[in-house]
């Protein structure tokens, strides 16, 4: 079976403008609850990679009709699921699981949600704990993939959440819509909102009280008409490459700027990072706008906190810009990067480190002193979209060529991400190997 890899090689700066993938979180909402909806949903700029389209097959799977007006562009014709004739395959998708298993506990047929075996390792207890509360009949494998559901009646509960997290958030609000009485679940900081801004919008009794989000059912979900934004944690990579590459001056455009998207914003203008950044309007109720870098010199800081949670995606490509930081960057309150598609603390610092790079892990983050001198090497992506997109970056600042192996799964999120950055000036080549 043939793979690809990634051939890095250090150039001039990198100048231009670009627009990336639309939203992973939203484009994974937009196919589902659409799905769920009393008629035909339009979706553009939906992005078409390896999560979504797992997503996508999975409500076909369920009966639902979706026509593909183009790669980007889809109509859902909404309406009651019927059962599938096999287990639901989610791939790698750990959001699309996730969600799917909050909606499928209150179907009246029983299901399977499984995926490959990097999904089959992710953990599922912190959905299932608050679906069994809800009276869900759905169990897992030592607590993981394959999820077993079978026909239940729900219940609305108040559920405190040990963690912020919009996965288990979303699960709960989502059996929420199929349960008796309403369903409240408190967050214990910031958690990505899509999901609560996209029911809004479809008419579903949904509403915060501090850090408390209610939902009462009230009916059938109206359809939507609606253009997916850009995905800030795809921009992530190409934004940091214009922070660390010399002479570079880019512009991202349609950008979702969700204010609980933009922790990595945040944490790089702390480091000292030429951002502008200009809100345009909005798609989806969602802040869309355009982000403008320069090349900068960074300094190091210390993250934790609730701002983790708003960039647990960019973690891996921020590791990059503190190796090119003067100073000390400190990570903490980021355990949750451990039981990602990889361990990312552990795999980054493992694969950095054959560049050159020097990496303390801590239990819940890491500790990184810059500015650090990197030399090209073979690396690996590990089948993680983020990895193999971070040790690119890294290799545009390295001495030398670098080759990153394993780099197909980069379609995972950001199809294209290759030619993406060929168009900004940076040599990154994707080839196939037998």
């Amino acid at each position: 079976m043939a793979s690809d890899l990634f051939r890095v090689i250090p150039g001039r700066g990198l100048q231009g403008r670009a627009t990336v993938p639309g939203d992973k979180s939203i484009s994974h909402r937009a196919v589902m609850f659409g799905a769920m909806a009393n008629g035909v949903t339009q979706v553009r700029g939906w992005l078409a990679a390896g999560d979504t389209e797992a997503s996508l097959a999975s409500v076909q799977a369920l009966g639902i009709q979706v026509e593909r007006i183009s790669q980007h562009e889809l109509i859902v014709h909404g309406g009651a699921f019927t059962a599938p004739s096999a287990p639901l395959n989610l791939v790698n998708a750990g959001t699309g699981i996730r969600l799917i298993a909050g909606i499928m506990c209150g179907q009246p047929f029983p299901s399977v949600l499984d995926g490959s075996e990097q999904l089959r390792r992710r953990p599922m207890k912190r959905i299932i704990t608050p679906l069994h509360m809800m009276g869900a009949d759905i169990n897992g494998v030592n607590d993981r993939a394959p999820l077993t559901i079978k026909p239940a009646q729900l219940h609305g509960i108040k559920y405190d959440m040990p963690v912020a997290s919009a996965q288990v958030k979303s699960a709960v609000l989502l059996a929420g819509l199929f349960a008796k009485g309403a369903t409240a679940v408190t967050q214990p900081g910031p958690a990505r909102d899509h999901t609560e801004r996209m029911l809004s919008a479809m008419g579903v009794d949904i509403h915060s009280e501090g850090n408390t989000i209610v939902l009462t059912p009230n009916g059938d979900l109206k359809p939507l008409n609606l253009t997916v934004p850009g995905d800030i944690s795809s921009a992530a990579f190409p934004l940091v490459a214009g922070l660390v590459v010399s002479d570079s001056d880019i512009t991202l455009t349609g950008i979702n700027l969700n204010p609980t998207r933009t922790g990595i914003i945040d944490a790089l203008t702390r480091m000292g990072a030429d951002i502008t950044v200009t809100e345009t309007g909005l798609e989806a109720g969602e802040p869309v706008g355009e982000i403008r870098v320069r090349h900068s010199q960074l300094k190091g800081v210390e993250i934790g906190g609730d701002v983790v949670v708003e960039m647990i995606d960019e973690f891996p490509i921020l590791m990059v810009a503190a190796l090119l930081a003067e100073g000390r960057t400190v990570v903490r309150d980021a355990q949750e990067l451990r039981v990602k598609e990889t361990d990312r603390i552990a795999v980054m610092a493992a694969e950095l480190s054959k560049l050159g790079a020097q990496i303390t892990e801590t239990p819940d983050g890491f500790i990184i002193d810059g500015p650090q001198v990197l030399t090209g090497a073979t690396v690996d992506g590990h089948d993680d979209h983020r990895i193999a997109m971070s040790l690119s970056v890294a290799g545009l600042v390295a001495a030398g060529e670098t080759t990153v192996l394993d780099a197909r799964c980069a379609g995972d999120s950001f199809p294209g991400f290759a030619a993406t950055m060929a168009g900004l000036g940076a040599e990154i080549v994707q080839q196939d190997i037998p």
